[in-house]
């Protein structure tokens, strides 16, 4: 099991992170995300949610009274900043599941006040349904498409101000989706989960104002390894992919996992955030099933793919930066950057590869 800190430890994490504005409390304003941890009464999930959820209160009622579309957005915003951390990493947790369903509630809210509005899409999928959102850039006619999503903590929602409005800024229509086994994904984590992006490419190559041919997958943390995948499972429909600090094969190995189950850079349970894309709950739960993800084992690092580009920060302790290296000695040539810093590097990172996915959409 993750070794668990205190809660001092625990505030004097969230409070760096907060210093630094980044992951997981990027975008929440400081002010009331300082108060809400100095008052944090415990990492459990009891106090936790009391305190976050009651800070999402706070913020949604202030949208509530907001007469200003762009002060209520911006509060709705904030509910759903403050109801993700309720829910931080994953809703393991009765109380955790209703802040995620706040959360999905009030960014929804937000995002329906954007110009021109984001767009819900629901699919038929197997036995279920597949959920996913569409951003289109105002002005733009037949826009090329970016899909995004990200890893086992940050989900379609989270991707919107990560990664979304930066595409969509600079042209480009945006489908926000959850990657295999978290958020509103109908499946689990698997050899073969990629599948679920398959009635995606459908629904959008008949999009008469999208380009569709056009495309390009991106994933962040644990979620690029799945557009790597896509870069060799759909390359016929991808003009390039980006696995953004995303394992490959190093980071699959027992080995690996041992070494990073108390990664530094995660505030808790991360190995039940792993688990649980698999259905699993614990280290064991996981690492009994992570290894049939590797992309060497499958046998996908030596065919033809999609342009790929690699990109990680060189001190990473939650994926091996030696998946990059690994990933060049394989298959078609590849571009990579490595950036300083820890999981997913520190420094202009966004705007790099944005630049180069535009480029490779030209």
């Amino acid at each position: 099991m993750t070794e668990r800190r205190t809660l001092e430890e625990g505030r004097a994490w969230l409070l760096e992170r907060l210093e630094r504005g980044v992951h997981p409390l990027d975008g929440l304003d400081p002010e009331a995300a300082r108060a809400t941890i100095e008052g944090l009464e415990g990492l459990e999930p009891e106090p936790w949610t009391r305190a976050w959820g009651g800070l999402a209160d706070w913020f949604a009622a202030e949208a509530e009274a907001a007469g200003d579309p762009a002060v209520r957005r911006e509060a709705w915003l904030q509910a759903y900043q403050a109801s993700f951390l309720g829910r931080y990493p994953v809703p393991n947790h009765p109380l955790k599941e209703e802040q995620y369903r706040r959360a999905r509630e009030f960014f929804l809210r937000a995002a329906a006040l954007d110009e021109p509005p984001l767009e819900v899409v629901e699919l038929p999928f197997e036995e279920s349904r597949l959920r996913f959102y569409v951003l289109r850039p105002p002005g733009v006619e037949r826009p090329p498409v970016a899909m995004v999503w990200a890893g086992i903590d940050t989900w379609k929602e989270e991707m919107y101000p990560r990664l979304g409005g930066l595409f969509r800024d600079r042209g480009l229509a945006v489908l926000l989706v959850d990657m295999p086994g978290v958020g509103e994904s109908p499946v689990l984590a698997s050899r073969d989960a990629e599948r679920q992006w398959t009635p995606i490419f459908d629904w959008l190559a008949a999009q008469d104002d999208l380009d569709g041919a056009r495309c390009a997958a991106v994933g962040g943390s644990f979620g690029g390894y799945w557009a790597m995948k896509l870069a060799y499972t759909h390359r016929e429909r991808l003009r390039c992919a980006v696995n953004w600090g995303g394992g490959v094969h190093i980071t699959f190995t027992p080995e690996w996992q041992e070494r990073s189950r108390n990664a530094s850079s995660y505030l808790m349970d991360l190995m039940a955030a792993r688990a649980r894309i698999f259905g699993g709950e614990t280290f064991e739960d996981y690492v009994a099933r992570c290894q049939e993800l590797s992309l060497l084992d499958q046998g996908w690092l030596d065919r033809p793919s999609a342009p790929l580009l690699l990109v990680n920060g060189r001190d990473d302790v939650q994926n091996s930066i030696d998946d990059i290296y690994l990933s060049l000695d394989h298959g078609d040539p590849k571009a990579a950057r490595v950036f300083d810093g820890g999981h997913m590097g520190e420094g202009p990172t966004g705007p790099t590869i944005a630049q180069w996915v535009l480029e490779q959409l030209a």
